[in-house]
């Protein structure tokens, strides 16, 4: 099984500087506001290790009990959302000497799940803070719906049976939600009934142009980002291949 690493990027320092900026420039970074992405690449260090080492228990449990540590779920459970991983049993059958603190169960702030578990099971991380976020947008558009006799807070169609979320019309005024993997804004869409996911329209596109391949029509490209990333898309649609971009289509 293929793990990917994400190269780290590096900044030139410029050879020159007057007093006054470098007095102003070591002012930021003792604030910490010269690098803010410090803490997110060092959260995304934690988890890559942290998949390491579960990856492998899972590898070792799957090996020698000739089953998944996964929790039940229903059915009606999305994918993205399913299979956790049992961190549990995995601590007291000795497959991990400790639960890291990246996980839930630690206070951390994701959930290890596996996929792609009846051919090869991959350990990824859901990412709480996302799906939290979406899922407190999804009432305040049950809300709005429920004051406005059905009617969707949009903004107008982003694609074919889905629309963009107007968040000026909720009350969650102060919205701030990122991609995880990109870290730009995520936009948020509706289905025709008001159902809210995240669109990963961008960053499925950025993951195909890095991979390099064309991707095939009958093919859900969430798959760029499974590969791309260990985090899990959570809060989506299937997406396919049209005119040259990633669509997204409603779950059959």
């Amino acid at each position: 099984m293929k793990r990917n690493m994400r190269k780290d990027r590096t900044a030139a320092w410029p050879k020159h500087y007057s007093v006054a900026a470098l007095l102003v420039m070591f002012s930021m970074l003792m604030s910490g506001c010269l690098y803010p992405k410090e803490n997110e690449q060092a959260e995304q260090v934690s988890y890559r290790e942290s998949v390491k080492r579960i990856q492998s228990a899972v590898d070792d449990f799957f090996k020698e009990q000739s089953i998944l540590p996964i929790l039940t779920a229903g059915e009606e459970v999305p994918r993205y959302e399913k299979f956790r991983v049992d961190l549990d049993k995995l601590h007291n059958m000795g497959y991990i000497d400790e639960i890291p603190k990246t996980a839930f169960e630690k206070g951390g702030s994701g959930y290890f799940l596996i996929i792609n578990e009846d051919q090869d099971p991959t350990v990824k991380v859901m990412d709480l803070h996302t799906a939290q976020k979406v899922n407190d947008v999804q009432m305040s558009v049950n809300r709005y719906m429920t004051a406005n006799e059905g009617q969707l807070p949009a903004e107008g169609e982003l694609y074919p049976g889905f629309k963009s979320v107007d968040i000026a019309k909720t009350d969650m005024k102060k919205l701030q939600l990122k991609s995880v993997y990109s870290g730009q804004d995520a936009t948020l869409m509706m289905d025709e009934k008001g159902k809210v996911y995240i669109d990963y329209a961008f960053d499925i596109m950025q993951a195909i142009q890095k991979d390099g391949t064309e991707p095939q029509t009958d093919m859900d490209l969430r798959a760029y980002l499974e590969k791309e990333s260990y985090f899990v898309p959570v809060k989506s649609v299937p997406y396919v291949w049209k005119n040259q971009q990633p669509v997204p289509r409603m779950e059959k």
